[in-house]
């Protein structure tokens, strides 16, 4: 393995403060939702990373695939969540833009080429899902918005709020293809499913 050049320390800390925004940054859909305390981007993805260790397809390099999920958001810390157009009105070219630029400034910020252009690749590879990794970690992302719904949804009936986020779950029907993702898919929504006709 290549060694590294150190990160300057005022550049590592710039760094750790930027991700510290990831941390309050509350995701866009569920306060759209009337979502009375919403995860953050950080909730989100640490969770999605944590899904990787329950795949057992060795065709996958777990670790690209953890990394990726680890940075696919990363832009959002000063971009912001920006939703689909017809919630935000923001073009997907736009949103891409604006994203694009984020992780520019945050990877030139490093000053630090080896791990800029790290990251950048992991970044671009989610965007364009050009590895069977990027591929996997788009699908955990859309899963672990569901999983994140279905808990909502039950936490609020218990509260005594009627609250239903099917829209999370039609804008992400049939999108978890691969066997391992799609098992568990298939499992939340048939409980979910049971769960509202009883």
């Amino acid at each position: 393995a290549s060694s590294m050049n150190p990160l300057s320390a005022i550049a590592a800390l710039q760094f750790f403060s930027t991700l510290g925004k990831l941390k309050t940054l509350k995701r866009t859909g569920w306060i759209d939702n009337g979502i009375a305390f919403p995860e953050s981007v950080a909730d989100h993805m640490y969770r999605m990373s944590m899904m990787c260790f329950a795949l057992t397809d060795t065709s996958l390099d777990k670790n690209r695939l953890i990394k990726i999920c680890l940075c696919h958001d990363l832009a959002e810390a000063i971009a912001g969540d920006i939703t689909p157009t017809e919630v935000s009105g923001v073009s997907k070219e736009e949103k891409r833009k604006l994203e694009e630029d984020a992780l520019e400034s945050i990877v030139n910020d490093l000053g630090n080429e080896e791990l800029g252009s790290e990251i950048r690749g992991l970044w671009m590879e989610y965007e364009a899902r050009t590895s069977p990794e990027a591929i996997v970690a788009s699908q955990l992302d859309k899963f672990e918005m569901i999983v994140q719904a279905d808990e909502y949804e039950k936490k609020c009936a218990s509260d005594g709020i009627e609250k239903n986020l099917e829209s999370f779950f039609s804008y992400t029907e049939g999108y978890c293809t691969h066997p391992e993702v799609k098992s568990w898919d298939d499992e939340l929504r048939q409980a979910r499913n049971k769960r509202l006709t009883c």
